[in-house]
């Protein structure tokens, strides 16, 4: 039988948000935003379409 990893899911605190738009509005793009913030791609760009924040680099 193969292990299977547990997920942990952590809250996005009022830093983690502030962090995202700042860097969402310098134009830094998802997969780099993600990185900083160590979080996944998919979990960044979902939080800012909640947040309607737009992750656009153009």
């Amino acid at each position: 039988m193969s292990k299977k990893t547990k997920i942990i899911r952590r809250e996005w605190t009022r830093d983690d948000v502030k962090t995202l738009k700042s860097l969402a509005k310098q134009k830094a793009g998802v997969a780099k935003i993600a990185k900083k913030l160590k979080r996944t791609p998919g979990a960044t760009a979902a939080k800012a379409h909640i947040l309607g924040v737009s992750l656009s680099t153009q």
